[in-house]
């Protein structure tokens, strides 16, 4: 069974900066795009940033400048540097993959989330 575990959220001052992390477990045979989206209260759940296997990357207008996604394969890991943070970026934040699972009929892609972690950021 694949899991997504986050780690890194928390409480901090505008302008500080907080770094999130999420692992993948289980039997995994790859892991290509992974992600960081966020949900605020009364929103819809939105893409913050995206990096794919080869380490391209994208971000929403919002963040740009401010975070930085990045990965480590060998730890089939995803983090989450934020800096400059703001007010309006709190929200919780999911870590999502797409992922072949062990035992894959036909070696298919699976899309996976994890719990949240909840970033809160003050004024």
């Amino acid at each position: 069974q694949v899991q997504l575990v986050e780690s890194g959220g928390g409480l901090v001052q505008a302008g500080g900066s907080l770094r999130l992390s999420c692992a993948a477990s289980g039997s995994i045979v790859s892991i290509y795009r992974m992600g960081w989206y966020r949900q605020a209260p009364g929103k819809q759940r939105e893409l913050v940033a995206v990096i794919t296997s080869g380490g391209t990357t994208n971000y929403a207008e919002s963040v740009k400048g401010r975070f930085t996604i990045s990965r480590d394969n060998a730890k089939n890991t995803v983090y989450l540097q934020m800096n400059s943070l703001k007010p309006e970026d709190t929200a919780v934040y999911y870590c999502n993959a797409d992922i072949t699972p062990s035992g894959s009929r036909y070696l298919s892609v699976h899309n996976y989330w994890g719990q949240g972690t909840q970033v809160t950021v003050s004024s």
